[in-house]
């Protein structure tokens, strides 16, 4: 910076440089931070699909396997959208629900539609957290021990959630 003196000389200051050597070692040390954690958290989303609406009329001769998982708060139910229920698996005596058995059913269904990969996950209001986690995993994939290994396949990877529909008598 140039600054005059009374007597008319110029008199040269020097300018402080800016040290960032500090502030560049907190980005060399975020950044990759960021970007790892950034990765892990993508890995933990599922990706799930609403069902629409649809107000279109079927052809009975058109229906297709539509495959649906009703967990309600003393059951699940297994069925198909067109033909009705397939099967009903209640609680175990414990409280906790049958869920091995569901697995079993829904590897044989995946064995009867090879081709089908999407299902419908309908729940009651007050279904805890935890149980639709776990009933997504069963509908998602088996897993079979072989040889000491534990080896998965898909079931119906492409998962919708809704409402349960109300029984007859009222919930």
């Amino acid at each position: 910076m140039i600054r005059r003196r009374r007597g008319g000389r110029r008199h040269n200051e020097d300018t402080a440089e800016l040290n960032i050597t500090a502030f560049m070692n907190l980005m060399v040390i975020l950044v990759p931070f960021l970007l790892i954690t950034a990765v892990f958290s993508r890995l933990a989303i599922l990706e799930l699909n609403l069902p629409g609406s649809s107000t279109e009329p079927v052809d009975p001769k058109e229906q297709v396997f539509q495959l649906e998982v009703i967990v309600r708060e003393d059951k699940i139910e297994i069925g198909d959208r067109n033909q009705g229920l397939l099967g009903v698996y209640p609680n175990l005596p414990d409280g906790e629900y049958d869920y091995e058995a569901v697995s079993a059913k829904l590897a044989e269904l995946k064995d009867r539609y090879p081709k089908k990969t999407d299902a419908a996950i309908l729940l009651e209001p007050d279904i805890e957290y935890d149980t639709v986690v776990q009933v997504m995993d069963r509908v998602r994939i088996e897993q079979q021990i072989e040889d000491d290994a534990v080896v998965r396949s898909d079931l119906f990877p492409d998962i919708s959630i809704g409402d349960a529909p109300v029984l007859a008598g009222g919930a």
